[in-house]
C-alpha cells in the first residue's frame, strides 16, 4: 500500500527538524581589533571552547572577525551588521565604542540572533550576558600598588586610551578614584591625555606628556597593552625606564619584557584566553535553551618579577597561542 502524500510530507519534515538540529551553531566573535596580543588570546579562548565543545558532540562554527584597529567603529558596526545578514546563530561581541555599537546589538536581539558581550560595557540592556574583567577594580589594584611604590607621595600621570572604550574608562575612573581618596600626598599631573588606538599614537602622546613633566614625573599608569607600550618606549627615549614607577594593565611580549628588564614595575593582568572561552561556551548555553548568569567575573591579578613564573598566572601572562592558533 502506498504511503499517503501528507505522511511522507510529515516524514520529510521530520527528517528536516533532525538535519537542522545536526547542524553546527554558528558564532561569530567579534573583537575590538585584531592586531594585539590581548585579541589573539581571546581568540585562542574562542577556539579552545569550540574544540571542547566538539569533543562532548557539540558542534560549533566559530567565526573570526573584527576591524584591524581599536578606533575604527565604523567597520565594527559593518562587522555585526554583516552577521546579522548572514543569520548567524549567534554573536559574541567586545564593543569598542559602548555608545556606538548600541543599534546593531539590538538589531540582532530583535532578529532573534542573540548577543553576549564580552571585554568592554555596552550602554544596552539587550544583550543576554556580560563576560569580562572586574574593570575598575583593575583601575584600583593598579593605584593601589602604584601609591605603594610611590610611598604614598609625588606626582603622578595617567595616559587614557580613547572616548567610548568602555573597559579602559572603567580601569582609568578606578585608578583616579583610589589615588584621590587613598593618597592624598600623590598628586595627578595629567589625567585626560588620551593616546589612540595603536603604539604609535600612545608613543607620540606619552613624549608630549614627558616633555611637559619629565623632570617632575614620579609615576605613570597606562591602561592597557597599547598604551603601555607606547608608555615603555617613550620612557625608553627619555632616559627615564626605571626611574620612574611604571604600572600598566594587560600582558604581551613587549610588556612582559619592560617588567623583566625593570623598566615596568607591575603589570595588573586579565584573563583574556577565559574571556574568549567563557564567551563561547555561554553563548551555546543560551543557544540550547540554557539560563546564564547576566555577569561573568574573568578575573584579575596583579603580576611583578617575583611571582612572573607562578603556574597559577600562567594563563593571564603567557597564554598557550600556539596551541590554538597554529
Amino acid at each position: 500500500m502506498k504511503t499517503p502524500w501528507i505522511k511522507l510530507l510529515a516524514l520529510f519534515a521530520g527528517f528536516a527538524v533532525a538535519l537542522s538540529a545536526a547542524e553546527p551553531y554558528t558564532i561569530a566573535v567579534i573583537p575590538k581589533g585584531t592586531t594585539h596580543e590581548f585579541w589573539k588570546s581571546i581568540h585562542a579562548g574562542a577556539v579552545k571552547a569550540q574544540r571542547e565543545l566538539a569533543a562532548a558532540g557539540i558542534a560549533v562554527n566559530v567565526i573570526w572577525k573584527g576591524p584591524l584597529k581599536e578606533d575604527d567603529r565604523e567597520q565594527q558596526v559593518q562587522v555585526v551588521e554583516n552577521f546579522i545578514g548572514r543569520r548567524v546563530s549567534g554573536i559574541v561581541l567586545a564593543p569598542l565604542d559602548h555608545k556606538a555599537l548600541v543599534a546593531p546589538v539590538e538589531t540582532a536581539v530583535h532578529g532573534k540572533i542573540p548577543v553576549v558581550i564580552i571585554d568592554s560595557g555596552l550602554a544596552t540592556q539587550a544583550y543576554t550576558s556580560f563576560v569580562a574583567t572586574d574593570n575598575r577594580e583593575g583601575g584600583r589594584i593598579a593605584a593601589r600598588n602604584l601609591g605603594r611604590l610611590l610611598g604614598g607621595k609625588g606626582n603622578v600621570i595617567m595616559l587614557r586610551l580613547q572616548i567610548g572604550s568602555n573597559s579602559t574608562e572603567e580601569r582609568e575612573a578606578g585608578f583616579v578614584e583610589i589615588m584621590q581618596h587613598d593618597f592624598p600626598g600623590i598628586r595627578l599631573l595629567s589625567i585626560d591625555q588620551h593616546a589612540g588606538a595603536t603604539r604609535d599614537t600612545a608613543k607620540r602622546a606619552a613624549e608630549t606628556l614627558l616633555s611637559r613633566y619629565g623632570s617632575v614625573v614620579n609615576g605613570v599608569f597606562a591602561p592597557n597593552e597599547s598604551t603601555g607600550a607606547g608608555m615603555l618606549l617613550a620612557l625608553r627615549d627619555a632616559g627615564l625606564a626605571g626611574k620612574v614607577k611604571f604600572i600598566a594593565f594587560d600582558s604581551g611580549e613587549t610588556l612582559n619584557a619592560g617588567l623583566k628588564s625593570g623598566h615596568i614595575d607591575g603589570l595588573v593582568v586579565q584573563n583574556p584566553m577565559n574571556m574568549g572561552y567563557l564567551g563561547v561556551k555561554t553563548m551555546v548555553a543560551v543557544l540550547r535553551g540554557e539560563k546564564v548568569p547576566a555577569r561573568i567575573d574573568t578575573g584579575v591579578g596583579f603580576v611583578t618579577r617575583e611571582n612572573f613564573d607562578d603556574p597559577a598566572l600562567a594563563d593571564m601572562v603567557n597564554p598557550p597561542l600556539d596551541q590554538y592558533l597554529k
